[in-house]
């Protein structure tokens, strides 16, 4: 059965006349593991995560390995509870923060991942059409960013099942143009004296940055599988190989070439259209997860908003900031994004797996908003201490504790709805 994995005595609130429709969705709409796997696959595979490694170079080969592989442990283990909750209660991510923060006091985060998801937009088309001009130039980057944008909006439009044929054709060729990519970079190159100065802590918070951005859409897509819970490892798991190898493509290209920029490194090696392939395939997979996970939000916030439509706009939205707004510097943009969900979630797996509190029924819980607001001081003060573990850990655990604190004080074992 469809529900059968959720947990006995967890309910979550779905209005009577919205129930009906949602479980015969979720029986038409049951992806499988390899339709899981896929689109994390797809979801790692970028041009952004590429760039993103790059900046480790400073710390050299061995040591930003080891912030990699670190930053994204912490980063994962994220955002596979995040997926659970989701696959668990088969809830859209959006509709997952219901749980803790109440149907109105949801609806503020949805609006700030909407913005953050067509930021995210804007800065995969403007990274995907700087990489893909540098190897094709067809009349400048704004030619490619209406290409891209065209592409993004196609793969929107064509529906599930195409989708899937086509990510299974584009997942291959990218998967064996970035192991050219991987002999490129390594073959005959000795590492060079790093430029720049990165503390380790910043380099494992850059490591998490990237899977923590992906934990307000996980659940779009972790809540139609067929097997929700082995669908959440899948995902998770290929997402975290992935991801890794990429941050570790781009520190490999700065370490051993001296050269960050990805698109002249394959142009230099003679790829041509394998580099081409690469750039804007992997732009326009990744960045579809963005859109489509915007339009999922849409319908959290009114029923009137329509998914499909609504990714659309995104995406329109998102190519014209590309180009018409500089968005090329990031990684202030990811510590924002850090900022705002990491307590967000923190309060979320308190609620969900530990206090087992369950606000979905109520317009607010002040409360968690009110928690919520000190994670996110917290989270940028944390900003200005180097840590071993970055930000988002210590962060987390305070907003953790704190959440279980205030539950405590208020009595929340004598006033929370019973889970019978």
């Amino acid at each position: 059965m469809l529900f059968a994995e959720k947990p006995i005595g967890f309910s979550v609130f779905v209005p009577p006349q919205q129930k009906e429709g949602t479980e015969k969705a979720m029986a038409e709409m049951k992806t499988s593991l390899c339709a899981n796997g896929l689109i994390w696959f797809g979801a790692a595979l970028s041009i952004a995560e590429i760039l993103t490694g790059t900046l480790l170079a400073p710390l050299g080969f061995a040591k930003g390995l080891l912030a990699i592989l670190i930053g994204h442990c912490i980063g994962c283990a994220l955002l596979y509870f995040a997926g659970l909750i989701g696959a668990q209660t088969h809830q859209s991510a959006m509709g997952t923060v219901k749980i803790a923060f109440g149907q109105k006091g949801s609806i503020l985060f949805s609006i700030l991942n909407i913005l953050q998801l067509a930021g995210w937009t804007a800065v995969m088309i403007d990274s995907g059409a700087s990489a893909a001009g540098a190897v094709v130039n067809i009349g400048g980057e704004w030619v490619w960013c209406f290409i891209i944008g065209a592409l993004i909006t196609l793969w929107i439009l064509v529906g599930s099942k195409t989708l899937n044929r086509l990510n299974a054709v584009a997942m291959a060729a990218l998967f064996v143009v970035t192991i050219l990519l991987c002999a490129v970079i390594l073959k005959g190159h000795s590492p060079v004296k790093p430029r720049g100065s990165l503390g380790f802590g910043a380099a494992v918070e850059l490591s998490v940055a990237m899977p923590l951005s992906w934990l307000p859409l996980i659940s779009d897509y972790t809540r139609t599988a067929a097997k929700p819970k082995a669908a959440t490892s899948v995902s998770v798991v290929v997402y975290f190989l992935t991801s890794s190898w990429m941050y570790s493509i781009g520190m490999s290209a700065a370490v051993f070439t001296g050269e960050s920029d990805i698109a002249k490194i394959m142009k230099a090696a003679g790829l041509g259209a394998a580099a081409l392939l690469i750039i804007v395939f992997s732009t326009v997979t990744t960045t579809f997860l963005d859109v489509y996970s915007a339009g999922v939000s849409s319908e959290s916030i009114s029923d009137k908003l329509k998914a499909k439509p609504f990714s659309v706009g995104v995406c329109v939205i998102g190519t014209l900031f590309a180009v018409l707004i500089p968005v090329t510097k990031f990684e202030d943009f990811l510590y924002l994004i850090g900022s705002v969900f990491a307590p967000m979630i923190a309060i979320l797996i308190a609620d969900y797996f530990v206090l087992k509190k369950d606000s979905s029924a109520k317009s607010a819980d002040i409360s968690n908003l009110i928690i919520w607001a000190a994670g996110f001081v917290i989270y940028r003060l944390f900003m200005k201490i180097e840590t071993p573990v970055g930000s988002t850990l210590p962060v987390m655990l305070l907003t953790f504790l704190i959440c279980a604190l205030v539950y405590q004080i208020t009595g929340g074992k004598k006033n929370a709805k019973a889970h019978t």
